[in-house]
Parts: C-alpha cells; structure tokens; sequence
C-alpha cells in the first residue's frame, strides 16, 4: 500500500472515531431523542411524536413544578421490560404534599392552574407527602396514564432529563415549556 494511501486511511479512521465519540458524548451527556408510544401525555404530546430530551438542566439546576421530564421508572411501576423509559409532568417536589379532589388537582393545599391537562382525574387521591429526593409525576390525560398516583413518587436519580423541543411531525414543531 502507498504511504499516501496509508496516512489517507488512517486519518478516516481517527476522523470517525472521533465523531463516534463525539455522538455517543452528545447522546449521553448533553440530548438524547425520544419516540411517545402512548396517550398518556396528550394533548400536550401525541403518539408518534419524537423529541429531544436535554439533560444538563439537572446537572446545575434543580428540577422544577411543570417539567416534563423521561425518567428511569422506579421497580414499584411493574412496566413491560421495553418501557425503560417514562414520560410524565412533575407535580410535585421533595416536602410538597398532594391531593386530588373531586378531580382538581391540589400541591400544598393549591389547586394546580393545568391548561395542558386533557381532563380532570376521575379518582380521588389523599394527601401525600413527597419524600426528599423524590418526586411526584402524572400524565396530562390523567384519566389514561399510568404514573405517580399507582405505584409512588420516582427517584431524582432515575430522571434522564427534560423534554425540551418535539422535532416530529414537523408541522407541530415547538419547544415544550411549562
């Protein structure tokens, strides 16, 4: 093989390496895409949708009331071995106790102003109390979501990030705020 050859060879190599690298630094550490199997966020999130989970945030910031966050679901969820991942809203944060009443939401005794929220839960929740270094998620179309009310309050340390922009379908491309 010819010397040029060689070197032109062996820089590929070290340019895709380094770009694999790069992706996989970028993927673990700074975004990550998303795919929305179910209807438990609608209508803020439809199934189908894809979006990009920014994981920084948490890193120098703390996770806040509205986040809509993918996390690692606790062993009390019992999910399918292929949902390693959940989507669902923050509600509540560690010291916060919740309650839903006749189908109104309440954080510290403060009904939640939820225009995102598909329809008012149908079952009465007591008062709870969020655990430090918990907190407490559930859907927006309450009423076909599976989260927080069912098996508890999901570990800080389980949360990947927060969704921050849907890029698909491109027609309904928009950042997700609170």
């Amino acid at each position: 093989m010819k010397p040029e050859m060689k070197k032109s060879l062996i820089e590929w190599g070290r340019t895709i390496v380094i770009a694999v690298a790069l992706v996989f630094l970028f993927r673990h550490f700074v975004a990550e895409a998303f795919y929305i199997p179910s209807e438990s966020m609608q209508p803020t999130l439809m199934v189908g949708d894809r979006l990009y989970v920014e994981k920084l945030s948490y890193a120098f910031g703390e996770i806040e009331h509205g986040d809509i966050v993918v996390f690692t679901p606790p062993p009390s969820a019992k999910v399918p071995p292929e949902e390693d991942h959940l989507i669902k809203r923050v509600i509540a944060l560690p010291g916060d106790t919740v309650k839903i009443e006749s189908g109104i939401v309440y954080v510290n005794d403060k009904a939640l102003d939820e225009p995102y929220e598909a329809e008012h839960p149908t079952m009465d929740y007591k008062p709870f109390t969020v655990t430090p270094g918990q907190v407490f998620v559930m859907g927006d179309n309450r009423n076909n979501s599976y989260d927080s009310r069912y098996w508890g309050t999901v570990p800080m340390e389980n949360v990947l990030g927060k969704a921050f922009v849907r890029y698909y379908p491109f027609n309904h491309m928009s950042r997700l705020d609170k």
